[in-house]
């Protein structure tokens, strides 16, 4: 037996009709870029996070972006935000002309520390951009208290947690906007690239509107200098449809999350997530800690299960970030977790018996 890390055949094989017809259906309006597919997902996910707005755009990257454009942050600005996350939330502050500055993560959850949220804020900062990593929230009440402190603007990057709450609250839903990645292998995927922004902001939304459809109030009415960041109708209609099957496939997330919890808790060598009480964690990512990590990676493989690495180089040591000055040692909580964390396969579809492999070669070799 195999375990894959990622399973998409399984996940899409029982909805495979109802997707093919909602495509059909998209061929035959030839409603390809933006449009009404988009328009009834949009009502759909802001209902979904509990937001007034949703607005679909073409992939987490751009929901950033605009975002950050939208509420004016440029040249000259700061924004804080975490090292360790995928590079696209650092990359987003910097096409803005803004310079990202980092905060270490807690080391029990891997999201933003508040505790050392007040000491990076400083004149020329305009907004805080709080990750919830792996599917769980950042703790966000206190964040939000400092921002309201010291007026700025709060943005979840919320791209791997759909459906992730904080004290009742929907990830997204927090903030002045949430920014939200459906690449196909998150919790809630697209067939290709698509990204969302909700906002209870109705200035925010019009904004963001304009800046994904190249300024444009009208068409050919270009009010501001924007770009081409639509969602297209196929994307939309196929998120339509998973969307309704998300918490569905939550829920299984967290059973798997539990079963490991159980099966992995004898392991001494190994460091498991932890899940906050007051929040509910949806496992985008099942991530533990463990020394000689790519090692375990490789031997893992040979014996027929795939893991993952997320993410081996924390933002502020990448090379493209050099010239912002840190060094190695800058952040030792994120470093200290690049170096040890390992992603074991984590999907909906994934078996009792495939969890029971991986339980049994990690055991084996540890």
């Amino acid at each position: 037996m195999q375990v894959p890390f990622l399973d998409l055949k399984a996940h899409h094989e029982p909805m495979r009709e109802e997707l093919v017809s909602v495509i059909q259906e998209v061929i035959d309006s030839a409603a390809f870029a933006g449009g009404p597919f988009v328009a009834k997902f949009e009502q759909d996910f802001a209902a979904f996070c509990g937001t007034p707005y949703a607005i679909g755009v073409g992939n987490g990257t751009d929901a950033l972006w605009l975002t950050l454009l939208s509420l004016g942050i440029g040249a000259g600005d700061e924004v804080i935000t975490v090292p360790m996350t995928f590079m696209a939330t650092a990359e987003a502050i910097s096409f803005c002309g803004a310079k990202p500055v980092f905060v270490d993560i807690d080391e029990r959850t891997y999201t933003l520390d508040p505790s050392l949220l007040e000491r990076a804020i400083g004149p020329r900062t305009k907004a805080i951009i709080p990750v919830h990593l792996f599917g769980q929230t950042a703790d966000m009440d206190p964040i939000l208290e400092i921002a309201r402190g010291h007026g700025l603007h709060v943005i979840e990057d919320a791209c791997q947690a759909h459906g992730a709450e904080y004290k009742g609250r929907q990830a997204g839903a927090m903030g002045i906007a949430g920014c939200f990645s459906f690449y196909p292998g998150k919790n809630l995927g697209a067939f290709g690239e698509a990204g969302a922004v909700v906002t209870g902001d109705e200035q925010l939304q019009k904004k963001i509107q304009m800046l994904r459809d190249h300024g444009q109030e009208k068409k050919y009415h270009h009010a501001v200098v924007g770009w081409n960041a639509r969602m297209d109708g196929i994307q939309a209609a196929a998120l339509r449809v998973k969307l309704k099957r998300l918490n569905r496939g939550n829920e299984a997330r967290r059973a798997h999350a539990r079963a490991y919890q159980e099966r992995l808790s004898e392991i001494p060598q190994l460091i498991l997530p932890t899940a906050v009480p007051h929040g509910r964690h949806v496992y985008h990512l099942y991530v533990v800690r463990v020394q000689n990590r790519d090692a375990i990676l490789r031997e893992m493989a040979d014996r027929g299960v795939a893991c993952g690495i997320h993410y081996p180089i924390p933002v502020h040591l990448q090379e493209a970030y050099r010239f912002l000055g840190y060094q190695k040692g800058s952040f030792p909580v994120a470093e200290r977790c690049a170096d040890e964390f390992l992603s074991l396969p984590m999907y909906p579809e994934l078996t009792e018996a495939q969890i029971e492999m991986v339980e049994r070669e990690l055991k084996a070799l540890l």
